[in-house]
Order: C-alpha cells, then sequence, then structure tokens
C-alpha cells in the first residue's frame, strides 16, 4: 500500500505544470491582469494577440515574467516575478491559447 501512495506521488510530482486561471490566481498575476480587461497590465489575451505567430513567444514571455519588462505595454514597467520556471512557462504557455 505504502509503495502505490509513493508510485502515485512520484507519477504526480513528473507530470508538467497546469496553467489556468488558477496557476495566474496563485501567482499573484491577476493583481494586474485579468483574462479579458486591462487593468494596470494587458489583459492575457490582448498579450495573446500580441504574441501570436512569433516562434520566441514563449520564450520572451517567460523572460518578461521572470526578469520583468519595460516599454513593451507603455510607461508601467512589469517588475520581476518571484515565480518558478516552470509555473512562468506553463503561464506563457496557457497566454498563447487565449
Amino acid at each position: 500500500m505504502n509503495k502505490l501512495i509513493i508510485l502515485t506521488l512520484l507519477a504526480c510530482a513528473a507530470l508538467p505544470v497546469q496553467a489556468s486561471p488558477e496557476l495566474a490566481a496563485k501567482s499573484k498575476c491577476m493583481a494586474c491582469h485579468q483574462v479579458d480587461k486591462k487593468v494596470l497590465g494587458p489583459s492575457f489575451k490582448d498579450i495573446a494577440a500580441k504574441y501570436k505567430g512569433q516562434k520566441d513567444a514563449e520564450t520572451l514571455l517567460i523572460d518578461s515574467q521572470i526578469k520583468g519588462s519595460k516599454g513593451k505595454w507603455g510607461a508601467i514597467p512589469m517588475p520581476a516575478q518571484k515565480i518558478a520556471p516552470a509555473d512562468a512557462q506553463a503561464l506563457a504557455k496557457w497566454m498563447l491559447t487565449l
């Protein structure tokens, strides 16, 4: 029984992080962004539209989350976020699907 629990936990830990509005909220993204409306920063749908079709879009979005960005959406900079790289990647992938 204990081996089954351990194997289940290991299998779950190996699964890729799935992004969603819940992960965005947990990561405190929703303090400045919403899915479909501008708040302090652009909406996630506007971000997806801006980067649609760009080969390096995912990398650019990950870098913006981890390192911050300035001048991409106007005068207000986005500060670097304290976010795990795997979560940043999952959020970038999710944003690009909107």
